[in-house]
C-alpha cells in the first residue's frame, strides 16, 4: 500500500489537518492552495476514503482522517527526531574536541589552530584546556596532549608525539634575582632537574618561588621577578622577540608528549590528520629552536 501513497501528499494532508485550513497549509508549505487541495483528492483518491467534512467554511476530519492524521503525527515526529540527529551527528563529525594542557594551549597550540583550520580538512579543532587524567566519555572529549608524566588506563590508545626539553630564561631588561620559578603543575621537575644535574649549579642554588601554571611563571619572568624553568615549546615568541634569554641551553627532560584517545586513531580519520599534523610542527618548533641558538 505504501508504494501507492505519495509521502508529499501525507505531509500536505498533516499540514491541513494540523491547521483546519488549505490556506495556512499552502502558507507554511509555500505552495499554492490549488496544490494543496489537489494533493488532498489525489489521496483521497489513493486511499479511496474522505478524510475531511466541510462544515461551516472549515475543513473536519473524518473518523479515518483523525486515524490518518494521528498516524501521520507519530511517523513525522520520529522522521523528524531522526533527521536532527543526523543534523547533529554532521554536524559533530566537523568538529575535533581536543584536551590540551592550559599552558602549552596559550603559548604554542592556540598560535597554530588558525593555520590548522584554514587548511580545510573538513573539521576543526574545538580546545578544551586541562591536565591530567581525562575524562573522555563524561567530557566528550576525543583527544588529549598529555605529558607522560602520570600513568594513564592501560585502555587509553596513545601515540607520542615529541620529547619535552626544558630550559631556563630571565628578562633580558631587569635587574636579576636569585630566585627560581617554578610551577605546581609539575610537582616531580624540581626533583628530577636536581637528580639529573640538568641545570648549572648557581641555578640549583637559588631560592623557589611556586606558581600554579607556566604561563604564571613565564609571566613572572618577564615581570623581572626571577629565573623560570620552563618548555622550549612555552618561550618560543619570547626568545625570539629577546623579552627572554637562555640562562642554560635546552636539555631533554626524559619525559615526552603523547596524544591520548579513547578508541584506536585510525578508526577517526580526523585524529590522524590532526596526530600527523601535531608531529610535524612540534618537530619543526624543535628544530628552529635549536638552529636559533647557533
Amino acid at each position: 500500500m505504501i508504494e501507492k501513497i505519495s509521502l508529499n501528499s501525507l505531509k500536505f494532508f498533516y499540514y491541513v489537518a494540523q491547521h483546519g485550513s488549505v490556506t495556512l497549509a499552502s502558507q507554511k508549505l509555500f505552495v499554492t492552495q490549488s496544490a494543496v487541495s489537489k494533493q488532498i483528492k489525489n489521496l483521497e483518491d489513493a486511499l479511496g476514503l474522505i478524510l475531511f467534512d466541510r462544515v461551516n467554511k472549515k475543513l473536519v476530519l473524518t473518523p479515518n482522517g483523525s486515524l490518518l492524521f494521528a498516524c501521520c503525527q507519530q511517523v513525522f515526529a520520529k522522521l523528524d527526531d531522526c533527521l536532527v540527529d543526523l543534523k547533529n551527528q554532521q554536524y559533530e563529525k566537523k568538529q575535533l574536541v581536543l584536551s590540551c594542557e592550559p599552558t602549552i594551549s596559550m603559548k604554542w597550540l592556540i598560535p597554530r589552530l588558525a593555520e590548522f583550520n584554514s587548511l580545510n580538512y573538513g573539521f576543526e579543532i574545538v580546545l578544551l584546556t586541562g591536565g591530567g587524567i581525562i575524562d573522555f566519555q563524561g567530557k566528550s572529549i576525543d583527544i588529549a596532549l598529555r605529558r607522560n608524566d602520570f600513568e594513564w588506563d592501560k585502555n587509553i590508545f596513545h601515540e607520542k608525539i615529541i620529547e619535552e626539553y626544558i630550559v631556563a630564561v630571565r628578562n633580558t631588561r631587569t635587574d636579576q634575582t636569585n630566585t627560581l620559578l617554578l610551577t605546581s603543575s609539575r610537582p616531580n621537575l624540581w626533583q628530577h632537574i636536581n637528580k639529573s644535574k640538568l641545570v648549572s649549579s648557581d641555578i640549583l642554588s637559588y631560592e623557589h618561588m611556586v606558581l600554579e601554571h607556566f604561563y604564571l611563571c613565564i609571566e613572572g619572568c618577564l615581570a623581572g621577578l626571577g629565573t623560570a624553568i620552563v618548555s622550549i615549546f612555552m618561550v618560543e615568541k619570547e626568545i625570539s622577540h629577546e623579552f627572554l634569554e637562555l640562562v642554560h641551553p635546552p636539555v631533554a627532560d626524559s619525559s615526552s608528549y603523547h596524544l591520548l584517545s579513547y578508541y584506536p586513531f585510525y578508526e577517526d580519520e580526523r585524529k590522524v590528520i590532526f596526530k600527523n599534523w601535531l608531529k610535524t610542527e612540534m618537530l619543526i618548533s624543535k628544530v628552529q629552536f635549536m638552529e636559533n641558538l647557533k
